[in-house]
């Protein structure tokens, strides 16, 4: 299945729509679902609910949990938090690459491989080169893809938002683009040497566009992904809240158009939500104080549809694409031929975070004017979404 215009007499209610649309069930290959440990910011199963109101049957949940899934015991908590969350959506794991995430020895790798997507220290980038090599090495073995969150924190000095104009305008301390590019160079170059799969996650910046291009030329297993804020925001849309802090940051003009760029040549391959819920007290501190990430499962695909195939910078096509079968071909994830999921691409709404299923509620769209709704999303055969006017 793609991209398929539903017919008048399809379904009960829908006769005399031009612009309902079935695609096949969205994947989203980096979520936190914050269970266990963390249930104050989200669970598995308000995650789930948040995916299938956004259109997800797929989710791959990142390992930055309590207890961090880097052995078989530690994993089998979230194994049973998601068999008690019920089958809403498919949620696979992501084991961690070190103990703890905390880079200083590698976690069970081959004991977790057989249960997890993938491997992964996301929410902390891994620092000692040397490391990084021994757990490539061991990735290749297991035939496992290493996603990497790439932070150089030798040169983030205290730094929340990008190191641009913005920044030094309003007094706040940057990130600059080296910590983010700086460690996928290193990788890139050590994933030529080993033939580790590899995926960088969230890009956001334009060195990181130009060196992930490079390196697929030569000929390196690399792909990657970007979120939908960095697509369709930069600096110039920050605001003094704390909706508009995540990690890596909102950069620059100039980044934003070279990530566009990127996704029209193929450059990058998927988009994920880096969907990272967390209380409305975390989120209240403003730019300074809050903590680092934004959800996104249940506006991605309208934000996306409205400011890129309504724009005519892509094609719906190729949007479903980057939402569907790339990241199910990259981390062999199989389609279930029942998940699709059904859009009104003419409703236009505003979008309001209280309606969110999810617990977390902080976006930078929250109030922006959207087209595109969810009508129904099915699971396996079920449905597990419908909306209700």
């Amino acid at each position: 299945m793609s991209v398929q215009q539903v017919r008048p007499d399809a379904r009960p209610g829908m006769a005399g729509s031009d612009s309902l649309f079935r695609f096949p069930g969205f994947c989203d290959v980096h979520v936190h679902f914050r269970e266990p440990g963390f249930s104050y910011k989200g669970t598995i199963r308000t995650g789930s609910l948040a995916a299938a109101r956004g259109g997800y049957t797929t989710v791959c949940a990142m390992p930055n949990l309590n207890p961090v899934p880097d052995s078989p015991e530690h994993l089998a908590e979230e194994e049973d938090a998601i068999r008690r969350a019920g089958d809403l959506v498919q949620v696979l794991p992501y084991g961690a690459l070190t103990v703890g995430e905390k880079g200083r020895e590698p976690a069970d790798l081959e004991g977790l491989a057989p249960r997890v997507i993938a491997f992964s220290d996301d929410g902390k980038g891994v620092q000692e080169e040397s490391m990084m090599r021994s757990l490539m090495e061991a990735a290749k073995r297991l035939g496992k893809i290493i996603a990497a969150h790439c932070e150089d924190e030798s040169l983030l000095r205290g730094g929340y938002i990008h190191d641009g104009v913005y920044a030094r305008t309003h007094g706040h301390r940057g990130i600059c683009s080296e910590s983010e590019w700086g460690p996928i160079a290193r990788d890139l170059r050590l994933a030529k040497e080993t033939g580790c799969a590899y995926h960088v996650c969230h890009i956001s910046t334009k060195e990181s566009v130009e060196l992930i291009r490079r390196a697929k030329r030569e000929g390196v297993d690399v792909t990657c992904e970007t979120g939908p804020h960095y697509l369709l925001l930069d600096e110039n849309d920050l605001q003094e809240d704390g909706r508009f802090r995540m990690n890596p940051p909102i950069r620059g003009r100039e980044d934003r158009e070279a990530l566009l760029e990127g996704l029209l040549d193929g450059t990058i391959d998927m988009i994920a939500t880096d969907h990272a819920p967390h209380s409305a007290e975390e989120k209240s501190r403003g730019l300074a104080g809050s903590a680092f990430g934004v959800v996104g499962l249940e506006c991605a695909f309208p934000v996306l549809y409205t400011g890129l195939v309504r724009t005519g910078i892509l094609s719906l096509e190729r949007l479903i694409d980057l939402m569907t079968e790339t990241p199910r071909k990259r981390f062999g994830i199989a389609a279930d031929p029942e998940d699709c999921t059904v859009w009104d691409l003419g409703a236009a709404y505003t979008v309001d975070p209280e309606e969110f299923l999810s617990m977390g509620k902080a976006t930078p769209f929250a109030g922006s004017r959207v087209f595109g709704r969810c009508l129904q999303t099915v699971h396996s055969g079920k449905t597990v979404y419908r909306y209700q006017a």
